[in-house]
């Protein structure tokens, strides 16, 4: 079993990729902390693999993007001890064996390139990866398979955390579309600001990259927030919340040595 560890700023996901049948089979994630404890992830991490029924030798090979350095310490340990293997940390020197590039390889988020990585293996034709993350990012790749571009806005949540935090009386609500596109209450107002001015802004910002270089994309859509707004589905060709790990096992397999595969 191949394990995919993504850590983003808001939660660290491990992603269990069973080589037999070819597909994701579990997930478990936990929030980003700086101060992340090992002994508490190491417990978190034996009771997912109690309920799940998984052994930790049956994890053969695991690779590692993150966007957060400070928390890279304690993941290897906890790869190097829990699992007894080590960890392939996916870096601005890993895609030199592959068929995507980057001019700043060492400025994008490796998470980026792991999506492009992915969506690129799978489509081998132009992109935009819509990624709704703590940022939402729009990664553009080119016929070659070359990062043309990123644009970088505040992720749904980012946006609804800021309202929450820097206003006296508006609440902090879950993230989810409101009967009408017009506020009724508070509580409305805010889930129709955030979601039906992001779904605007989502057919914007594809649209104008479009006009701009006149390219026929595959559009992807991933990130653990993907599916709220579903009004925007018909927008995308495929939504896939897994394209990160299947971008980091592919890096990962490309740049080690492959007798455990």
């Amino acid at each position: 079993m191949f394990l995919s560890i993504d850590a983003g700023n808001s939660n660290i996901v491990f992603g269990f990729y069973d080589n037999l049948i070819a597909n994701w089979v579990y997930e478990f994630r936990v929030a980003t902390k700086l101060d992340l404890s090992i002994f508490q992830l190491e417990k978190e991490l034996h009771l997912f693999f109690l309920e799940n029924n998984i052994k930790p030798d049956q994890i053969t090979q695991v690779g590692f993007s993150s966007v957060v350095p400070e928390i890279n310490p304690v993941i290897q340990q906890l790869c190097a001890e829990f699992f007894g293997t080590p960890t392939y940390v996916v870096s601005g020197k890993s895609y030199k064996k592959l068929k995507v590039s980057t001019k700043r390889p060492n400025e994008i988020g490796t998470d980026l390139m792991c999506n492009v990585a992915a969506a690129f293996e799978k489509f081998q034709k132009p992109c935009i990866i819509v990624d709704f993350g703590t940022a939402l990012t729009f990664t553009v790749v080119g016929k070659d398979g070359d990062v043309l571009g990123v644009n970088i806005v505040p992720g749904l949540n980012t946006a609804k955390h800021s309202l929450f935090h820097n206003t006296s009386k508006l609440p902090e609500v879950e993230l989810k579309f409101p009967k009408s596109a017009i506020g009724k209450n508070t509580v409305e107002s805010i889930q129709a600001g955030i979601l039906y001015g992001y779904s605007g802004l989502v057919r914007g910002m594809l649209e104008a990259i479009v006009s701009e270089t006149k390219i026929d994309f595959k559009i992807i859509a991933t990130g653990g927030l993907s599916s709220i707004l579903t009004n925007l589905h018909t927008s995308f060709d495929v939504v896939d919340r897994n394209l990160t790990l299947e971008g980091i096992r592919q890096i990962t397999l490309a740049n080690i040595p492959t007798e455990t595969q």
